[in-house]
């Protein structure tokens, strides 16, 4: 029994059905929209709260049950801060 003769033809088919999985697979183009995360946004800023557990827990529901994403609303939220604290500041 020659083993060499077997594996070169297995090899033969593999290279065949590789080949045709290249052959048949859309190719990537770099026109095609990537999607953006947060994570990958540079506009935006990993960072890291403490919360207490029970706040923690409200807010993620909340923002569950709003369908919104928690860091949507802590934005939101340090948002009205900072104008309110610098209203605060001007005298406003």
């Amino acid at each position: 029994m020659n083993n060499k003769k077997k594996t070169s033809r297995f090899d033969d088919l593999i290279d065949a059905a590789r080949s045709r999985q290249q052959r048949d697979q859309p190719q990537p183009t770099s026109d095609t929209p990537t999607s953006t995360t947060k994570s990958t946004d540079p506009a935006y800023a990993r960072t890291t709260i403490y919360l207490p557990k029970q706040l923690h827990r409200q807010l993620k529901a909340a923002a569950v049950a709003q369908e919104r994403q928690m860091s949507d609303i802590v934005a939101e939220l340090v948002e009205q801060w900072l104008k309110k604290a610098g209203s605060e500041d001007t005298g406003g």
